[in-house]
């Protein structure tokens, strides 16, 4: 089993920035892939970005140039820095870590970006 605990989100302008912190914790030493989704409402759930173990990452076209996903293996956390908020960037936002093939999810943390 693995917990995630998300923190960082809130309310910020439109240009503005947030970082977002996931920490793991449980049985951590077999989860690969970390990253983030968020889900506005009335929305599905989307990919935001993810990283691999060994450093790859991949990010959702809507959030390239804008958003940047970090991993800090040691401590079993995931960041998501987001720089140049948009109204549109509102939703919550879940961390997830997949480990032996089950996806983990966090309880989210809300993101809401005023104009």
């Amino acid at each position: 089993q693995v917990q995630l605990v998300e923190s960082g989100g809130g309310l910020v302008q439109a240009g503005g920035s947030l970082r977002l912190s996931c920490a793991a914790s449980g049985t951590t030493f077999n989860i690969n892939t970390m990253g983030w989704s968020r889900q506005a409402p009335g929305k599905q759930r989307e990919l935001v970005a993810r990283a691999g173990e060994f450093g790859s990452t991949n990010y959702a076209d809507f959030v390239k140039g804008r958003f940047t996903i970090s991993r800090d293996n040691a401590k079993n956390t995931v960041y998501l820095q987001m720089n140049s908020l948009k109204p549109e960037d509102t939703a919550v936002y879940y961390c997830y870590a997949n480990s032996v093939g089950w996806d983990y999810w966090g309880q989210g943390t809300q993101v809401t970006v005023s104009s």
